[in-house]
């Protein structure tokens, strides 16, 4: 039985292998098939990737955040997982989950935030562009203690 992903009902594993797909500072995000998927707006203040043994809602690897060092491109680290971005991207769940080797500090968490937020705005705009429909916004941040 494969493990589920995080959903409103349970909690995500407490700690995961990630991927990293953008490296802290990096602009260019591929696709699950490796092809360039997007160009963000701003340079993202995290190392972002995925958790190849969660699925998505869509069926892709669960998308997560490590925070922390810049790490390069298919780097695999075990990181605890601190809380999850809710998200919604043309309409379906998109959580992403926020990983570290330690508590994010309060600094971690605003970058978290505000980076989704600028995110959701042009990836709606790309989704528009796209003709994918459905709202494209950041629901929320929840941390886990």
């Amino acid at each position: 039985m494969s493990p589920s992903p995080p959903s409103p009902r349970g909690p995500p594993p407490q700690t995961v292998e990630i991927v990293i797909e953008v490296p802290r500072g990096g602009w260019l995000k591929p696709s699950s098939t490796g092809e360039l998927d997007y160009v963000s707006p701003l340079p993202c203040p995290f190392n972002y990737g995925c958790v190849p043994a969660l699925p998505s809602g869509d069926g892709d690897p669960l998308d997560a955040v490590l925070l922390g060092p810049s790490r390069a491109r298919g780097h695999r680290q075990q990181a605890r997982v601190w809380g999850i971005v809710r998200f919604l991207d043309a309409g379906q769940i998109d959580d992403k989950l926020i990983c570290a080797q330690h508590p994010p500090t309060r600094r971690q968490r605003w970058l978290v935030s505000s980076f989704f937020t600028v995110y959701a705005r042009a990836k709606g705009a790309l989704n528009r562009l796209r003709g994918r429909h459905g709202p494209t916004r950041m629901l929320g941040l929840e941390l886990i203690e």
